[in-house]
């Protein structure tokens, strides 16, 4: 068994010169061999203790992701404290909050107005460095520090962790839960190791990796893209960090051999390869949509363990050979191998689509609470609709009342200050529906403490609902509400800038003017009812409200994790989610059945 500095530092002895790149926004890669990340993580570890941090201190990390935050992680590990990381958008109450529960004695920001806001507002608050400080407190100076300190003493950031043990805590992330404060989850040094490595080693069976590349744009803060970054190492990937509001410059520049992602975004690939085709008329207006749904319904014939007919089949042979190759090569997307995805359900008619097109998508189930992987899919043998099996030491077993418990390696310490989540033999508690098959594979069907239960006596699983919905081009973020109603309603954020191309609506129109209007509202409410017209009765929705804007982390509507804070988002919009259910057209509905 090995700690993160071991695993971390026989991966980072191996010499590779393109290990780590970003470019944020400059024009050309800015590369970090693995040789200067061990230096610089090493620096940082120094620079820890010359400021009197001690093993087991807690050191906060509140940024988007960079090459310097891993540096900073890396060194905090190397020092024998534990990384506490934070999204860069979280509420500063609930960052104030976290620096109290964790008795954090430092923070790494981004900018120093970051670092003052953080002042400003957090009672709490300790010792912050600023990635981009250029003063004492600036990350050059911290890191000048110990560096000087390191070359006195080359082998003195290897020492600092040699009372570190595998089952001691190696990161504490707070999750951010949709109500009240977070809970701070425990994960030890084994956990992470045990559950990085199984999860790689099953899923990329067979396929060679050293040296391609990864490009990451899941926040590091979310311990689906934290333990991701072991994976990267233990596969040999070249890691070329990115953030969202580069990701698609960054995905054309790097090409990548891999990338993991959450539906949303795959959702909105599709959305943006329907848009730039009506933008740009013509011969790709008229081909663009049919090829994708050939691709969709092609896909689902093999899925389904059918032979396409051959009308489909020649067709299918057309588009791949005249469509997809210029789809693919214009996202940067013509070396991809495979994508992940993960953190919520993937709807399996947006997985059949890029799987007709040759860009399969495995999708994995998991927690922070189990390091994350629980399942997962190997690249050469997925299952479209499931999340895999559990992967080698996860063992699952299905509870009476539907609910997924877990045991194995990559299962949690605990909650910090707190024993709750386990069963009373030991199984931790996700609080997920699903089933098990006869081979294995694992199925999601919703959030135990979500499930709608309508006046008609039938629950809805709204994830399912609203990952139908959203395969729609039309329409963005989806609310699937009802609970004690005769059926469900939603409440919709569209996709405004494919509603404005639709209606001819001019950009400066402001999007509560566009949901205002009753020919949009019509048209959308279409889109949703087309979408689950697939759905048991008692699922279909017929009725929808329009949100006024898009569901954000600065109004509070989401988490920093982008989870929708239902109870929030409820209470916020009540009025319009009584409209949905006073409106003419909803009387007729009718009811659960």
């Amino acid at each position: 068994m090995q700690t993160l500095p071991q695993f971390l530092t026989e991966y980072l002895r191996r010499p590779r010169e393109r290990a780590f790149a970003e470019r944020l926004g400059a024009p050309e890669w800015r590369f970090t061999s693995t040789t200067r990340m061990l230096e610089r993580a090493g620096a940082i570890a120094c620079a820890l203790r010359e400021a009197g941090l001690v093993a087991g201190d807690r050191v906060v990390l509140m940024a988007n992701n960079r090459v310097d935050w891993i540096a900073a992680d890396f060194g905090i590990v190397f020092a024998g404290c534990i990384p506490v990381p934070t999204y860069a958008t979280i509420a500063l109450d609930q960052l104030d909050y976290i620096l109290a529960d964790s008795s954090a004695k430092l923070l790494f920001v981004e900018t120093e107005a970051q670092a003052a806001r953080v002042r400003a507002a957090c009672p709490h608050a300790p010792r912050i460095i600023a990635f981009d400080g250029s003063g004492p407190d600036g990350l050059a100076a911290f890191e000048g520090i110990g560096a000087a300190r390191a070359a006195a003493d080359p082998a003195a950031a290897l020492r600092l962790a040699d009372g570190v043990a595998p089952t001691d805590l190696a990161v504490l992330i707070y999750t951010s839960g949709t109500t009240g404060n977070p809970k701070g989850v425990m994960l030890t040094h084994d956990n992470l190791i045990a559950n990085a490595v199984s999860a790689y080693t099953y899923g990329l069976e067979g396929v060679e990796t050293q040296g391609q590349i990864v490009l990451s744009v899941l926040p590091y803060a979310h311990i689906y893209e934290h333990t991701g970054l072991l994976g990267y190492f233990f596969v040999g990937y070249d890691v070329y960090v990115t953030q969202p509001d580069f990701f698609l410059d960054d995905l054309r520049a790097s090409r990548p051999f891999a990338v993991s992602l959450v539906p949303r975004i795959f959702e909105r690939i599709l959305a943006g390869i329907l848009a730039a085709a009506a933008a740009q008329g013509g011969e790709a207006a008229a081909m663009v949509p049919g090829a994708l749904e050939c691709a969709r319904r092609y896909a689902a014939a093999l899925h389904e363990g059918r032979e396409p007919d051959a009308a489909l089949a020649q067709q299918y042979a057309a588009v791949s050979a005249l469509v997809f190759p210029a789809i693919k090569e214009r996202l940067g997307l013509d070396r991809l191998r495979y994508f992940v995805s993960g953190s919520a359900p993937l709807h399996l008619d947006v997985a059949l689509t890029f799987a007709g097109m040759g860009l399969p998508i495995g999708e994995g189930y998991g927690l922070t609470e189990t390091s994350p992987t629980i399942s997962g899919q190997r690249v050469n043998d997925v299952r479209y609709g499931t999340v895999g099996r559990p992967i080698p030491g996860m063992e699952v077993r299905i509870a009476e009342d539907g609910e997924i418990l877990v045991k194995g390696p990559g299962v949690m310490k605990g909650y910090f200050g707190s024993a709750e989540g386990f069963t009373a033999d030991g199984w931790f508690q996700t609080g997920d529906i699903g089933t098990l098959d006869a081979d294995g594979f694992l199925t999601i069907t919703d959030r135990k403490k979500e499930l709608i239960k309508t006046s008609g006596g039938k629950y809805v699983a709204p994830s399912r609902v609203e990952a139908a919905a959203r395969r729609s081009p039309f329409v963005g973020q989806c609310l699937v509400v009802g609970d004690g109603h005769p059926f469900p309603v939603a409440l919709v954020a569209p996709e405004w800038s494919a509603l404005r191309a639709r209606f001819g609506i001019a950009p400066d129109v402001p999007t509560a003017e566009i949901a205002a209007r009753a020919d949009v509202l019509a048209f959308v409410q279409g889109e949703v009812a087309a979408k689950t017209a697939e759905l048991a009765t008692f699922e279909q929705i017929r009725r929808i409200a329009l949100l006024p804007r898009d569901l954000t982390i600065e109004a509070g509507d989401l988490s920093p994790a982008m989870k929708v804070r239902r109870r929030v988002v409820e209470a916020r919009f009540a009025d319009l989610i009584a409209s949905a259910y006073a409106a003419p057209s909803a009387a007729a509905q009718p009811a659960a059945r």
